[in-house]
């Protein structure tokens, strides 16, 4: 999950239309935005244009998503990761849950920054490390989201294809292992960010968060630009996607009893928590390669305007959906958080009973009449 809505200026080449003498629309000062926002300038905007001083409705539809994503985010996922992490006993499956539930955790809790950065009108008051920051967090969780996701496909069609292989490494241990290297992973392919990002103001005072390639030459920006767009493709969203349609084709053919593969509640489970991802992510990555078509075309420019906030959005979502999916579906968690808020609501009732009950005879203590006993003096 990668930096979303950083704006940044530039003015587009010129047009057949400006060749010819002709006028051409401003296309300086136009607000862009992708998911990490590998963006460049290629001029600056002209002393007397200024930024955008209104989002547009794209704008205010996507920060309706991320304040949805940030409140039922934090707490959907801190419950996920206190049931599998605390409450339940480690297996294989539910470290592979607990560690997606933290990738999503960890970005939620970016999204503040965001809903600020766009609610100011893409004004960057953070400084640069956090700019820095902000947008490897959200290049890890989605890198880390969609990699765990085609660790657990690839390990439901191990243990139901390969059982005895299944039977022999399928262990906690390895799982951890895995999981620590699938971190690792998700930090390399988003390290970029940490150099990349940079802080920059530009026009009244207004600092943006984009990504400073360090090189003049508009040629090897627009390269390293269009590098860095297909690694976040390919890693983060057709590798994965080609991984899991295998493993599920395959376990339909080769699962013979079929009722074995589709009565599981976790199978069930896996394959919303699966399809949610790639329904929430697929729109952003269609804009994302657009967007590499779109210096030459302002047409695409427009649709982009609204398209990307609108897919990031969509896409950011993904990182609330999770717990409510486990809830409708997992009759287990539906269980555990039954018996947790049955639990929680005996001890608050428990406490008020007792707060009353002290408060009554302090009370009492207070307004009960005083008796004086005369003593031999």
């Amino acid at each position: 999950m990668l930096e979303i809505q950083l704006a940044f200026l530039f003015c587009a080449e010129k047009t057949g239309q400006e060749q010819q003498g002709l006028p051409r629309k401003p296309l300086c000062n136009m607000t862009f935005e992708d998911f990490e926002n590998y963006s460049y300038f290629y001029d600056l905007p002209e002393e007397d244009e200024s930024p955008q001083s209104s989002l547009s409705i794209a704008h205010i539809i996507s920060l309706f998503f991320y304040s949805v994503a940030f409140l039922l985010g934090v707490p959907g996922n801190a419950i996920v990761i206190w049931f599998m992490g605390f409450k339940w006993e480690k297996s294989v499956s539910t470290l592979w849950f607990l560690n997606l539930a933290i990738a999503d955790f960890i970005f939620v809790l970016f999204l503040p920054l965001y809903i600020t950065y766009v609610a100011m009108g893409f004004h960057w008051p953070f400084g640069k490390w956090l700019c820095k920051m902000n947008s490897f967090i959200a290049l890890l969780n989605m890198f880390a989201s969609v990699f765990f996701l085609t660790f657990i496909s690839l390990d439901r069609y191990v243990r139901l294809v390969h059982p005895v292989f299944s039977y022999k490494y399928r262990t906690v241990k390895n799982t951890l292992v895995l999981s620590g290297v699938i971190w690792m992973s998700a930090a390399i392919i988003g390290g970029p960010a940490l150099y990349f990002r940079d802080t920059a103001t530009v026009l009244n005072n207004v600092t943006i968060c984009y990504n400073n390639f360090h090189v003049h030459d508009r040629e090897l920006i627009l390269l390293t630009h269009h590098i860095l767009i297909w690694v976040r493709l390919a890693f983060g969203y057709l590798f994965p996607l080609v991984t899991m349609v295998i493993c599920y084709s395959l376990l339909i053919v080769k699962v013979k009893r079929r009722t074995v593969l589709t009565s599981s509640r976790l199978f069930w489970t896996i394959t919303a928590v699966v399809v949610a991802f790639f329904v929430c992510w697929t729109p952003y990555h269609i804009f994302s390669i657009v967007e590499l078509s779109a210096h030459h075309d302002e047409k695409l420019h427009d649709l982009l305007q609204d398209g990307i906030p609108l897919s990031t959005g969509l896409g950011f979502i993904n990182s609330c959906l999770n717990p409510i999916l486990y809830v409708l579906i997992s009759k287990k968690f539906q269980a555990q958080v039954k018996s947790t808020v049955s639990e929680v609501l005996k001890l608050a009732l428990w406490e008020m009973s007792r707060s009353g009950t002290v408060s009554e005879q302090l009370w009492s203590s207070d307004n009960a009449p005083v008796h004086y006993c005369e003593t031999a003096q």
